[in-house]
């Protein structure tokens, strides 16, 4: 098993970075915390968790254990694979996904493409005995520092179009999201909680 690795970012897209380590180029799925810690030419650590399947090995990775943790939980519900899990981080932080499945809160789990109202009360019927208790109430670890991302206002509408795309939703959808979203914040540095604005509103829709 591979738990993390360390070495300098070669290249980042929409949800997907390459990490040269010792000179072999490692091609990570990302959660969008992940992403925006990730500096093309600088060198990162992300943990990761290997998928292991007949045709392919594919590996995801994570701003910390935290989400790593999270994502493989969430893989032992029924119908809940990787690219599900993944979905799901992006939508939500790590603790208020715990949140929504201690308090049953299926409509916040609905927000995730490819959720629906029954599979998210498949969801919380078979994870809350699972995951541990919520650790905070905003949705962050304790002493955890806000992800932000180096690229310039602007660059960030492109990001959360694509990241919008890779998860499901049409392109005039994620389009007409991020506008929504550029309508209303002055603030663009954090692209992850650009991302997660433009989600609601598509849920919202």
């Amino acid at each position: 098993m591979i738990a993390f690795l360390t070495g300098r970012v070669a290249a980042r897209g929409a949800g997907s970075a390459v990490i040269d380590v010792g000179g072999v180029g490692m091609t990570l799925q990302c959660t969008p915390s992940a992403l925006s810690r990730l500096h093309v030419g600088e060198e990162g650590t992300v943990a990761t968790s290997l998928v292991v399947r007949e045709d392919s090995l594919t590996l995801f990775g994570f701003a910390d254990d935290d989400e790593k943790y999270l994502f493989e939980q969430v893989q032992t519900a029924s119908g809940v694979g990787p690219r599900l899990a993944l979905a799901m981080l992006a939508v939500h932080s790590p603790d208020s996904l715990r949140q929504a499945v201690h308090t049953e809160d299926t409509a916040a789990l609905t927000r995730v493409p490819g959720i629906g109202k029954k599979g998210a009360q498949r969801i919380v019927l078979e994870l809350r005995g699972k995951l541990d208790a919520p650790i905070s109430t905003d949705g962050t670890l304790p002493g955890a520092e806000p992800a932000a991302d180096a690229h310039p206002n602007g660059a960030w509408r492109g990001q959360v179009v694509a990241g919008l795309v890779n998860l499901g939703w049409s392109a005039k959808d994620a389009e007409a999201a991020a506008a929504a979203v550029a309508a209303e914040t002055d603030d663009t540095s954090d692209v992850t909680a650009l991302l997660r604005s433009a989600l609601r509103k598509l849920s919202r829709a």
